[in-house]
């Protein structure tokens, strides 16, 4: 019960989160249902991929696929007064997207008894994986590459659920509300994990030459 409705939970936040991106980059109603497609289901089909799942198992989740239309259909047709609002609800609906696959991904990965970092790579490739494609179609650069914590939440989570720190139901719902609001306060405040720039080491070098 709990892997289904992180399923659809995960789905429409992902398809909302896609269209968002369409309509912002004003792609027209064809370019909204594909990208918000492909962010909804992008993830899972790489993550069956890589831990041996049947690519056909996607076909079979028809009653997902009828959820992300409905989904999209809405967001298409909401009062161009809310459009304002698109950049705040879609970094909302990411992270709801990014949680709900995350915890669904390790679990699919445990119910096959794979190892721990098998649990991980499922809970990233299916949080964050429907999203970075939808980031390359749109000619952005992807989340989770960025100095901005994104990806961390993800493995966050398949390390508990691997680790079997967190399994019932309750716990579950819990690590779901956590991560979202963990990734809410991630953008809100800007958090960032350690970077370091050559670009901006080699203009600063350039700048010294230039001053001798």
């Amino acid at each position: 019960m709990t892997w289904e409705v992180l399923s659809i939970i995960g789905t429409i936040a992902f398809a909302i989160s896609g269209a968002i991106v369409a309509m912002e980059e004003e792609y027209d109603i064809l370019g909204i249902y594909i990208l918000g497609i492909v962010t909804a289901f992008g993830g899972g089909a790489i993550r069956n991929l890589l831990i041996g799942v049947p690519v056909s198992a996607l076909w079979e989740q028809g009653h997902l696929f009828q959820v992300a239309l409905f989904a999209m259909t809405v967001v298409f047709l909401f009062p161009n007064k809310l459009l304002k609002h698109w950049h705040k609800w879609g970094n909302f609906t990411d992270a709801i997207g990014l949680s709900a696959f995350a915890i669904q991904g390790a679990l699919y990965a445990v119910d096959m008894e794979h190892p721990i970092s098998a649990v991980v790579v499922a809970a990233v490739l299916t949080g964050s994986g429907g999203g970075m494609v939808r980031d390359l179609l749109a000619g952005r650069k992807p989340l989770v590459l960025r100095a901005e914590i994104y990806a961390f939440w993800a493995i966050m989570a398949g390390l508990l659920i691997g680790f079997n720190i967190v399994s019932n139901p309750f716990g579950l719902y819990t690590l779901f509300i956590s991560i979202v609001l963990l990734r809410v306060c991630s953008y809100t405040f800007k958090w960032r994990l350690p970077n370091r720039s050559l670009y901006k080491k080699s203009s600063t070098s350039n700048m010294n030459n230039l001053a001798n």
